[in-house]
């Protein structure tokens, strides 16, 4: 019980700190036209394809004790990231960030062009566009993203492991329990409990994007 909600709390931590960042960057790519545009592009996507334990080193890299930000951090406001459960948030909150990312401007892809530009030649300035026009229609997207991202939080080892360690109680989300279990002589049982608490919070959560995303597009619709 320790190991599933300390992995909600990590999950819904990373999530509200991924969820603006990458509204932020979808709004910039879809709309935006400046150079360095794909590189950014690149970039932001890289946590999709590295090997999570790649991405955990290079978080260790950055914001260890040693690190060109990390070492700041400390020194200036006490702040350490690496073996914490913050750390944990941030390894996770990297690694959603592109799911959550490529759902949200999907969305704002397919909003009609039209229908901001009508809001503009009645006045309404890029602010009241984006907040009246823009981002109710992409609202589906933006939901469904934060439920992925959420599911796919649930389950990160590799990024977690490497940057945040697995300290019961502190780091050790459940699958790195379920790790932890597994190399323990008789803990096949708990592992496979474990595992099937894993299973169920991700199909819970997927079938909730589902659901939020259709009930959005359906008031909005209507």
């Amino acid at each position: 019980m320790q190991a599933v909600l300390l992995t909600l709390d990590v999950s819904f931590r990373a999530v509200a700190f991924a969820l603006p960042v990458a509204l932020g960057l979808a709004v910039l790519l879809s709309r935006g036209h400046f150079p360095g545009r794909v590189a950014l592009d690149t970039f932001a996507h890289l946590p999709l394809v590295l090997p999570p334990v790649v991405v955990g080193w290079l978080l260790l890299i950055l914001f260890g004790l040693r690190g060109p930000i990390g070492s700041r951090l400390y020194e200036w406001f006490g702040i350490r990231l690496v073996f914490t459960r913050d750390g944990a948030v941030l390894a996770c909150a990297v690694m959603i960030l592109p799911l959550i990312l490529r759902s949200i401007r999907l969305s704002l892809d397919s909003v009609d062009r039209g229908l901001e530009q009508a809001a503009r030649t009645l006045g309404a300035g890029p602010w009241d566009r984006f907040l009246t026009v823009t981002l109710p229609l992409a609202a589906p997207g933006v939901f469904v993203g934060a439920c992925v991202g959420f599911a796919a939080a649930l389950g990160e080892f590799g990024a977690v492991i490497t940057f945040a360690a697995s300290i019961p109680g502190q780091t050790q989300t459940l699958p790195l329990a379920i790790y932890a279990a597994l190399q323990t002589p008789g803990g096949e049982a708990t592992a496979a409990r474990l595992s099937l608490v894993s299973v169920a919070l991700a199909v819970v959560f997927l079938l909730l994007s589902e659901r939020i995303g259709r009930a959005v597009r359906r008031y909005l619709g209507g």
